[in-house]
């Protein structure tokens, strides 16, 4: 594996722990795939650091657990939103 994919990964996994993003998240910050960030922290960083593969893991559970949430949530600015701009026009 080159050395600039090693230090992605490990710099992608110190993200996520830090500011317990989603891959998504974290896609968009370093301007890479959400494909490429998954394997980054679950295939990659296994072989590099697997206390640190864990720790990412246990971030990415926990967003998992509450993606349902967060979408609710989205889904309903987004329809608060569409009722101020009807009562504004």
């Amino acid at each position: 594996m080159k050395d600039y994919i090693e230090e992605r990964a490990v710099e992608i996994a110190g993200y996520i722990i830090d500011q317990k993003a989603t891959v998504r998240q974290t896609a968009k910050k370093y301007g890479i795939s959400k494909s490429t960030v998954h394997k980054d922290v679950t295939v990659r960083l296994a072989e590099i650091n697997p206390s640190l593969a864990s720790r990412v893991r246990d971030v990415l559970n926990l967003n998992k657990s509450e993606r349902h949430i967060r979408g609710g949530m989205a889904t309903k600015a987004k329809y608060m939103q569409k009722r101020v701009s009807n009562l504004h026009s």
